[in-house]
């Protein structure tokens, strides 16, 4: 029976401009560590970091989680590039496929501590603000996957199968041609959990890693049942792919994180980033109307009691010479005119006296 509706996938993986390929794995990856980074400055710069550290310590973080990635993948699935009939320098091929997001944010996480170190920030606040952007990194890299034809599923022929080529079909199935869209799944997955993570964040104040958990945390439970889907080869370990033991693990181990946390440190860090409170007290003395709304209505605060107080001194004369005068005393109007007549007296006898 001919399916009505599928998802085709792409002829080729790749598009030759000159002798420059352009990879829809690669645009994918890279299109996700920018989506990333954009998301995760905008998260920073809220929780009162500079804007240029997420960018900063992505130089360090992006390519320590490319190559934890690519080891994670080699060494699980070493029979793919060692042995007999294997050439070993597959293994460096990474623009092929093949990355384990296990690896990369294992090693990515390394990364990311040595350039936190380096600037004095806490490796917990700098994950939090990140984990959404990886989140959705991880949902625009798996269509990296739809590009290469791999990691699918079981056969299907739901409306939204995906439609492979006879090269890329497993050797046991060449006949069927659609199968579930394990890629898509993944990635409409990452989407909620970046979603899940930013409301989570605005309405518990998550801190001191606790976003960051909750990402790894609901990641891993998409990632069991959507790795349960899949029929590529992998090590199996009582009966589950080695994946889904490894979800299962990191997923215990996030939510221990979490509980532990809250309990240990409740709430969220007040200051993520001391470089950023310096600058700020820094522009706010050299120019208070460049600095924050708090310390602009400081400054003219002061600007106000400071013309209180000049106007107050202008009118103090004024004050002082008007009780001076309240305090001269007032003439006696009820003297006796004969008084000033005796003096006058007086005052004309004594010459007489003298002559």
């Amino acid at each position: 029976m001919e399916l009505i509706a599928f998802i085709p996938s792409p002829s080729r993986g790749v598009i030759h401009l000159g002798p420059i390929p352009l990879r829809g794995y690669a645009f994918c990856i890279i299109i996700g560590v920018f989506v990333a980074v954009w998301l995760g400055g905008r998260r920073w710069v809220a929780r009162g970091g500079l804007k240029t550290t997420v960018a900063d310590i992505a130089v360090w973080a992006v390519p320590f989680g490319l190559v934890g990635g690519r080891l994670y993948h080699v060494i699980t699935s070493y029979e793919l590039y060692f042995g007999e009939g294997k050439d070993w320098v597959n293994a460096f091929k990474i623009w092929e496929g093949g990355l384990g997001i296990w690896g990369a944010i294992a090693l990515g996480a390394l990364g990311a501590w040595i350039a936190c170190r380096r600037r004095g920030i806490p490796l917990p606040a700098y994950a939090d603000a990140v984990a959404p952007g990886i989140a959705f990194a991880q949902a625009i890299g798996r269509w990296g996957n739809w590009f290469n034809q791999e990691l699918y599923g079981r056969p299907t022929d739901l409306p939204w199968a995906l439609k492979i080529d006879s090269a890329h079909r497993p050797a046991d199935s060449l006949d069927v041609a659609t199968y579930h869209p394990t890629f898509l799944y993944e990635s409409l997955w990452c989407v909620g959990v970046a979603l899940l993570v930013i409301w989570a964040d605005r309405r518990f104040k998550l801190g001191h890693g606790r976003a960051f958990a909750l990402y790894v945390a609901a990641y891993t439970v998409g990632r069991f049942w959507i790795e349960y889907l899949r029929v590529d080869d992998a090590h199996h370990v009582l009966g589950l792919r080695l994946n889904d033991w490894t979800s299962i693990l990191v997923f215990v181990a996030a939510v221990a994180y979490i509980v532990v946390s809250a309990r240990l440190r409740p709430g969220r860090e007040e200051i993520v980033e001391p470089a950023a409170v310096t600058a700020g007290e820094t522009a706010a003395k050299a120019d208070p109307d460049t600095g924050d709304g708090d310390a602009k209505k400081s400054a003219d605060a002061k600007s106000e009691d400071a013309k209180a107080a000049d106007a107050k001194e202008a009118k103090a004369p004024d004050v002082k010479a008007a009780d001076a005068e309240a305090e001269e005393p007032e003439p006696d109007l009820d003297r006796d005119e004969d008084e000033d007549e005796g003096v006058s007296v007086d005052a004309e006898a004594k010459p007489a006296k003298n002559l």
